[in-house]
C-alpha cells in the first residue's frame, strides 16, 4: 500500500442518519462541556473541516476521523444545514484504520506565543471573546489571560517564541503599564533563571500586593477614590496598589477615624495609633506609665468549676469549638470590664494586624494622667516613681551581647545565602566596591579575613553547602605549577569560572551601610528563616521568662488573663523553650493553630533580625 492510496477522493453528501461512530475511532471519551462548545462554533461558524469514514455493507458510514465532530453534529440536528454532510470514504478498511490513527497522533498545539497572536488578531477585527472560545474550544477565561499577553510589546512575545521567557515568565510583564520598564526588564532577565515574582518586582519594585494589611484594610474602593491606581495581577487573580503614597496616606487617615471612633463609642479618655502591625509591650512601656485592666466579674461555683475543668481540657488541646466558645463565654464574664471611672483617666492604642484586622490595646494611662489616676483610685501609686528632675535609668537590653552577635551573624549569613541566586548584582557590588565609588567602606570581605556567619550553636541554622563547604584545592599546594594549573582551570569553562567566583564573593559579604544592605536584601530576597529556626537551644533559652510569654501570648493571640496564656507562663523556662520549640517546628501539627497563626509563626523573627 503506497501513500497515494491514504489520499481521499473528494467527499460525498452523506444523510447524518447515515453516520454511525467507527469502532476503529481511537477517541472514545470526549469530555459533554468540549463537544457542546463545538457544537456552538459549528452553528455559528459552519463545519470547516470534513468528517472522514468508511462504508459498510449496509450502506451506512463509520466515522473514522471526527468523532468529537460527528457529537456535536447530533446536538444540531434542529437545523436543517446540517442534515446532510460532506464525508470523504476510504477505499478499505487499512485505509481508514490509518486515517483514524493519523488524525489522532498528529495534533499538535500551537505554540503559546502562535496562539497569543492570532487571538490577539481576532480580537483586533472585532471578534468578542466569547466568540474566540468557540472557536478554538477553550474557556473564556483562557483566551482572557492570552489576550493579556497579546498586549504586550512585540520584543516580549518573541522572546516567548524562542522559548527565551517561559509563559510564566512572559505572564509576569503583564502586570507592567510602562513599555520602556518592559523593555529595560526584558533585556536583564534575558539568559538568567530569574523566577516569576522576581520579574514582578523588578517591573514594579514598590507596588503592594492586595494581600496586604494596609490594601485589605483599607479596601479597594476607598484606596481608588483617593486617587490610586490599580495595577491587575491577571494571572496572581491579585490587584496591584501602585500608589504606596496614597495608600500609607488612605491607611493612616483611616486608623485616625476608627480609633477615634472607638475613643468616643466606648468613652476613653484618648486614642493613639500604631503603623506598625505588632505592638510589643516595649512599645507599651514607653509610651503609658501604668495600666488598668478590666474589674473582674463573678461566677458562681458552678461556674467557676466548669470554667476550671475547660480550661484544664483546652490547654491539652482537647477541647472542642462548642466547649470552647463555652469557655470564652465564661472567661469573658470573669474578666468582666472596665469602669467609665477607670476609662476616664486611661485610653487606647490601636494598630492593624498582620491579616488587615484592626486591634485595640486598652486600659493605658499616660504619664501626665497618672498623678490623676493615683488619686481617683483605679490606678495603684508607683512606688518606683523618679524624684523630680532624676533621670529614669536606662532600661536594660532584653537580648545578650552573645545573642546580639549571633543574630547578626544569621543575618548576614541569610544575606549571602540569597545572594547566591544573584551573581549578576555580586558582580555589580564588586565592581562598585574595587572601583574606588565606596570611599573607606566595605561591602565585600575581599581581603584575606574570613567573614564569620556560624552563630555559637549551629542548631536550627542550615546555610547552603557551598557556604559551609571548602572548594576542592590542590593536593600539593607548596609544589604546584600555577601556569599548568591556570590553564587546567580555565578548560573547565566560564560556567564553571562563574560557579567559582559566585560562591567565594557570596561568602565575602559583610554589608556595613544598613540601606544598602536592605538594597541588597530586597533584591536577592533574603529570607532569615529559610537558613534559621529558632530553638530553645540557639534563642528560647537565651531569653528571660517574660520575653518567652510575651511571644507566646503574641503568636497565639491571647490576652494576658487567658487560661492558654495563664497556664504557660506558670511553666519553668525550660519547659517554656521547649513548647515554643515545638510549635515553631510545625506550627499546623499543633492542635488549634489558625493558618494565621502559624504564618506569623512562619515570618517572626527576633529584635535583633526583624
Amino acid at each position: 500500500m503506497n501513500a497515494q492510496t491514504f489520499i481521499a477522493e473528494a467527499p460525498e453528501l452523506v444523510a447524518f442518519a447515515d453516520l454511525y461512530l467507527s469502532p476503529l475511532n481511537p477517541r472514545r471519551l470526549v469530555p459533554e462541556a468540549s463537544v457542546t462548545a463545538l457544537a456552538q462554533n459549528i452553528r455559528d461558524l459552519g463545519l470547516i473541516q470534513n468528517l472522514a469514514g468508511l462504508r459498510d455493507a449496509t450502506g451506512r458510514v463509520g466515522i473514522v476521523a471526527g468523532g468529537r465532530r460527528l457529537r456535536a453534529l447530533a446536538l444540531l440536528q434542529d437545523d436543517p444545514r446540517f442534515h446532510v454532510l460532506p464525508v470523504r470514504l476510504a477505499p478499505d478498511e487499512a485505509t481508514a484504520a490509518v486515517w483514524a490513527s493519523s488524525e489522532n497522533h498528529q495534533r499538535e498545539q500551537p505554540h503559546p506565543a502562535d496562539e497569543v497572536r492570532e487571538y490577539g488578531a481576532l480580537a483586533a477585527r472585532g471578534v468578542d471573546l466569547p466568540a474566540i472560545a468557540i472557536a478554538f474550544g477553550v474557556t473564556e477565561r483562557h483566551v482572557q489571560r492570552r489576550l493579556a499577553l497579546a498586549g504586550l510589546p512585540e520584543p516580549v512575545l518573541q522572546a516567548l517564541r524562542e522559548d527565551v521567557l517561559s509563559l510564566g515568565q512572559a505572564a509576569a510583564f503583564t502586570i507592567s503599564d510602562d513599555e520602556a520598564v518592559t523593555l529595560d526588564v526584558l533585556a536583564r532577565v534575558r539568559g538568567h533563571a530569574y523566577g516569576e515574582a522576581q520579574i514582578k518586582r523588578m517591573l514594579k519594585p514598590d507596588s503592594v500586593r492586595g494581600s496586604d494589611r494596609r490594601a485589605v484594610f483599607v479596601g479597594r474602593d476607598a484606596y481608588l477614590a483617593a486617587g490610586g491606581r490599580i495595577g491587575g495581577d491577571l494571572f496572581a487573580d491579585e490587584d496591584l496598589f501602585d500608589s504606596p503614597d496614597v495608600l500609607d496616606r488612605v491607611f493612616e487617615a483611616k486608623l485616625r477615624a476608627e480609633a477615634e471612633a472607638l475613643r468616643v463609642a466606648q468613652g476613653w479618655r484618648w486614642a493613639a495609633i500604631s503603623l506598625e502591625d505588632y505592638v510589643p509591650y516595649a512599645e507599651i512601656e514607653r509610651l503609658a506609665a501604668g495600666r488598668v485592666y478590666p474589674v473582674p466579674g463573678e461566677l458562681t461555683e458552678e461556674e467557676q468549676e466548669r470554667h476550671d475543668e475547660l480550661a484544664e481540657l483546652a490547654n491539652a488541646d482537647m477541647l472542642d469549638e462548642d466547649g470552647l466558645a463555652v469557655l470564652d463565654a465564661l472567661s469573658a464574664l470573669a474578666e468582666g470590664d472596665y469602669t467609665p471611672e477607670q476609662k476616664a483617666h486611661a485610653g487606647v492604642l490601636v494598630h492593624v494586624d498582620r491579616t488587615g484586622e484592626r486591634r485595640a490595646t486598652p486600659g493605658l494611662v499616660r504619664p501626665e494622667d497618672r498623678v490623676g489616676a493615683e488619686e481617683a483610685g483605679v490606678l495603684a501609686p508607683s512606688s518606683h516613681r523618679p524624684s523630680p528632675g532624676a533621670t529614669a535609668p536606662a532600661a536594660k537590653p532584653s537580648l545578650s551581647a552573645t545573642l546580639r552577635e549571633d543574630l547578626r551573624r544569621i543575618a548576614r549569613g541569610a544575606r549571602q545565602n540569597a545572594l547566591l541566586e544573584t551573581p549578576d548584582l555580586l558582580l555589580d557590588l564588586l565592581a562598585f566596591q574595587i572601583g574606588g565609588r565606596m570611599g573607606f567602606h566595605r561591602a565585600l570581605g575581599v581581603k584575606a579575613d574570613t567573614v564569620e556567619t556560624q552563630p555559637s550553636t549551629g542548631t536550627g541554622y542550615v546555610l547552603d553547602a557551598r557556604l559551609t563547604t571548602p572548594p576542592d584545592g590542590p593536593k600539593d599546594p607548596f609544589r604546584l605549577d600555577l601556569a599548568k594549573a591556570f590553564r587546567a582551570y580555565r578548560k573547565q569553562g566560564p560556567e564553571a569560572v562563574r560557579a567559582d567566583l559566585t560562591r567565594a564573593l557570596a561568602s565575602l559579604v559583610d554589608v556595613e551601610d544598613e540601606a544598602l544592605g536592605q538594597l541588597l536584601d530586597k533584591e536577592a530576597r533574603t529570607a532569615i528563616r529559610a537558613v534559621w529556626t529558632p530553638t530553645a537551644e540557639n534563642f528560647f533559652g537565651r531569653v528571660s521568662g517574660a520575653t518567652l510569654d510575651e511571644l507566646w501570648r503574641h503568636l497565639l493571640d491571647l490576652a494576658p488573663e487567658h487560661p492558654t496564656a495563664t497556664t504557660f507562663a506558670r511553666l519553668k523556662k525550660r519547659e517554656k523553650a521547649e513548647r515554643l520549640e515545638h510549635l515553631f517546628a510545625d506550627p499546623r501539627a499543633v492542635r488549634g493553630v489558625t493558618e494565621a497563626q502559624a504564618t506569623r509563626i512562619a515570618k517572626w523573627l527576633p529584635e535583633g533580625l526583624a
